[in-house]
């Protein structure tokens, strides 16, 4: 059974997403979301072959007809991959769908012959993630300051390190916060909703963009809205987004990208492979990649390409540690292919301007227990709040909690030791003179004396010098 929050935000992308039918995979595992109806094969021959293979085999898949096989988008894009529909996506319920699964299992033999992935379900990359952030902003006093302060040196355009943010874009009177006044970039669409509410994910962009120019100020931070829509885009359409983004100002020297899906696979993500490779020949340009909050070894893409030797230079993986930076924090994705880790747990930083407060209701309620079985005081716990998501079917619906957002916001999720890890690459970089970002990179971690603990095992933690940590709380067991 898919965890609470999950099911949450199935509903929530669902919804955000009009006109594409979604379910849940693996099985009953609930570790990603795809469309229904609809596989991804690469353009050309490939295409062609698995069309043929499903179409041979369409009397063993459930509700699939002969003609229901058929390519509906275009045969060529940059990212070199065609959806073919190979089912009625209307069918069936969230949990799987059998089309699909059944056109899997058709090329399985012809994958082996061919040495190599055919095809693949379109999965749905979203905010990093539980299919959320690993919780929701809680407001912060103005005169608490940003967590990171923001650095000493100042902003110097001929020399400043050029960062793409690729999350939701900036809310509209973020220039107000000082620290971002030579921040760029798209706006967030649909920042609030028609009774001047903030939607969801208003501020993502926003907070991780200023997170960047707080620990490195010396920096041209771009941000685009790529993931504007509840987070969530189809991985057919994603690579294409990301070559958008990167060719609009040129190749930046590093990426923070706070997005993804696992895929039940260690092959990566189908609808990424051109811009990796494209990515791997740009020996300038870094990704830094959040590592996913869903308290799971499992690879999530495209962070874990980090772990894939043909890779391994151009991707670094970022997991988060708790408030207090000595150990994992407890929604963080952790393994051997996330190579790094930086605190994640309530970062203070801009959610919006300062101009007006602007109003914020909650959409998932905390638990009385941490949902992944720890310990501490986590965020699944505290501050208490009930949100709109939670309510149960048939039960007296709660009032959500409200609150009053006046600029600062505290947040938690590998979506913020990301941008973290990436702004304390720029910031070697400009105290190196280092114009490569790889190599600022590896001088970074080999000289870096930051250890934490993470499931056991102990880890590199890079920890910005203007943070200071939170000590936690140790939750009594129960009797």
């Amino acid at each position: 059974m898919a965890p609470q929050r999950f099911q949450e935000q199935f509903e929530k992308i669902r919804r955000s997403m009009p006109g594409v039918e979604l379910a849940t995979g693996p099985d009953d595992a609930a570790e990603f979301i795809y469309e229904k109806g609809v596989v991804l094969a690469r353009d050309g021959e490939e295409a062609r072959l698995v069309e043929d293979t499903v179409r041979a085999h369409f009397a063993t898949f459930a509700g699939l007809a002969a003609d229901d096989v058929r390519r509906v988008s275009p045969e060529t894009n940059r990212s070199g991959v065609t959806r073919i529909r190979v089912g009625d996506p209307g069918q069936g319920g969230r949990r799987g769908d059998r089309a699909v699964a059944g056109a899997l299992r058709a090329l399985r033999e012809t994958e082996g012959n061919a040495g190599r992935r055919l095809i693949s379900r379109n999965h749905v990359v979203h905010i990093a993630v539980n299919a959320c952030p690993g919780d929701e902003p809680v407001p912060v006093p103005f005169a608490a300051g940003p967590n990171p302060a923001v650095a000493e040196g100042g902003y110097d355009p001929d020399s400043a390190v050029g960062v793409l943010v690729v999350d939701t874009g900036l809310t509209h009177d973020y220039a107000s916060y000082p620290a971002m006044a030579h921040v760029q970039g798209d706006p967030q669409r649909d920042e609030c909703d028609g009774d001047g509410v903030l939607q969801q994910y208003a501020g993502h962009g926003t907070f991780i963009s200023g997170l960047v120019a707080a620990v490195a100020p010396n920096t041209n931070v771009v941000s685009r809205n790529t993931l504007n829509d509840a987070g969530a885009i189809l991985e057919s359409e994603f690579g294409d987004k990301l070559f958008e983004a990167v060719e609009r100002d040129g190749w930046p020297a590093l990426i923070s990208l706070s997005a993804g899906t696992s895929n039940g696979s260690t092959e990566g993500l189908l609808g990424l492979t051109a811009f990796m490779e494209a990515l791997r020949q740009q020996p300038r340009t870094l990704l830094v990649a959040a590592a996913g909050n869903n308290a799971s070894a499992t690879p999530f893409w495209p962070a874990a390409y980090a772990d894939q030797p043909e890779y391994a230079q151009s991707v670094i993986s970022v997991g988060a540690l708790r408030s207090d930076g000595e150990f994992g924090a407890c929604f963080s994705n952790h393994g051997a292919w996330v190579k790094v880790y930086a605190p994640g747990e309530r970062l203070t930083g801009a959610l919006t301007g300062f101009r007006a407060p602007v109003p914020y209701i909650y959409q998932h309620s905390t638990h009385d227990t941490c949902r992944h079985h720890f310990t501490y005081a986590c965020t699944c716990q505290a501050p208490r709040h009930l949100g709109v998501l939670s309510e149960d079917p048939g039960t007296t619906p709660g009032i959500p909690d409200r609150v009053m957002f006046e600029g600062f916001a505290q947040w938690s999720g590998t979506s913020f030791a990301t941008p973290v890890v990436a702004a304390m690459i720029a910031a070697h970089m400009t105290a190196h003179k280092e114009t490569d970002p790889r190599a600022a990179r590896q001088q970074l971690l080999a000289t870096n004396t930051g250890f934490a603990e993470v499931r056991g095992a102990v880890v590199p933690a890079l920890i910005p010098p203007t943070w200071s940590p939170v000590p936690v709380v140790n939750v009594p067991p129960a009797l």
